[in-house]
């Protein structure tokens, strides 16, 4: 039977559209050479450690397990999964082909292996079990069978699963290990929970945000806004600088070049604009951001998650209740 295989595509997903794009998944540790020109896990353990002498023994030993499994263990015809935390969307493929030195995904990551892509998973159609174990923090990490189960069901669906139990993804086993997976999978329950929230409760998690960084806010009733969902200022009417408009687009699919157009199509040269959107952004999306005539800030459902818990403390309760959250203290 065929393995499934995580590949995670550099922090915060960076790569996930290169490695779609490329038909490949990659990873780094380029400085040891060619991954075929080591035989054994023992070759790969000392290159590692002449490498980055600096490493402590588990890290060494951690990195010599995922460079030699995606040279040596993982095999064609394999399922291997990426993900993007920005749309929050696994990318499903097969292993094409063996493993290849070549850094035409990334020139940091030029271990690569030739993929198959057979399509895209929200991360909502899982169970809580399978995103418990997809959340573990190593690069490369085998998927237990259920969870492997759980993504073709997904796939060929798309519809939610029923929930079923599962081990989670093998992660070191040290402190630091241990505390970053908890942080990682707790930040991906938040993602989850947000993206649950109502379009009205997602505009008023975004206002309180922005009244947590020090604004006043205009939240606009529902129905036609003419492009905006709020307007954050420091007095609270938008005359005072900065004034700021925000469209919140809660939806499942990726924000193109023309709702930018749109949106900024209706500002003043004075404004200061905040599009969030918990389906992402296109590439173009991006390229119409940076040409804008004014200053445009894009806020993936990352993003947002990640300003909420930085700024948790300072959030109004109204704001709290839409994202329970508890502070957990863990021994340094």
């Amino acid at each position: 039977m065929a393995n499934a295989w995580m590949v995670r595509a550099e922090k915060d997903g960076v790569l996930y559209d290169q490695f779609k794009e490329q038909n490949a998944v990659a990873i780094g540790w380029a400085d040891i050479g060619p991954l075929d020109a080591f035989d054994s896990r023992e070759a790969i353990q000392q290159a590692i450690r002449d490498a980055w002498p600096a490493w402590k023994p588990q890290a060494v030993a951690m990195a010599t397990g995922q460079v030699y499994r995606f040279a040596h263990e993982i095999a064609v015809g394999d399922m291997v999964v990426t993900y993007d935390p920005r749309r929050r969307v696994y990318l499903v493929g097969t292993i094409a082909g063996p493993y290849q030195r070549d850094d035409r995904v990334d020139p940091d990551d030029p271990n690569l292996r030739p993929v198959n892509w057979r399509g895209e998973v929200l991360r909502d159609l899982l169970s809580l079990a399978s995103r418990n174990s997809l959340g573990a923090i190593s690069t490369l990490f085998l998927l237990p069978p259920e969870v492997a189960e759980d993504i073709e069901r997904a796939l060929a669906s798309q519809q939610p699963a029923e929930e079923f139990s599962a081990e989670a993804g093998a992660v070191g086993d040290s402190a630091e290990d241990v505390f970053a997976d908890i942080q990682s999978k707790a930040t991906e329950f938040a993602k989850d929970r947000v993206s649950a929230l109502g379009w009205d409760e997602m505009q008023d998690l975004v206002a309180g945000l922005l009244r947590a960084l020090g604004y006043k806010t205009r939240v606009s009733a529902a129905g036609p806004d003419r492009g905006k969902d709020i307007v954050a200022s420091p007095d609270g009417f938008g005359f005072e600088a900065p004034r700021i408009v925000v469209e919140v687009k809660h939806r499942k699919g990726a924000m193109g070049s023309q709702e930018i157009r749109s949106f900024l199509g209706g500002r003043h040269p004075q404004d200061k604009g905040l599009y969030v959107s918990t389906g992402g952004f296109t590439k173009d999306a991006y390229y119409e951001a940076e040409r804008a005539n004014i200053p445009l800030a894009l806020m993936t459902i990352d993003e947002l998650v990640e300003s909420v818990i930085e700024n948790y403390d300072k959030l109004d309760m109204a704001t709290k209740q839409l994202l329970p959250m508890k502070r957990v203290y863990w021994p340094i």
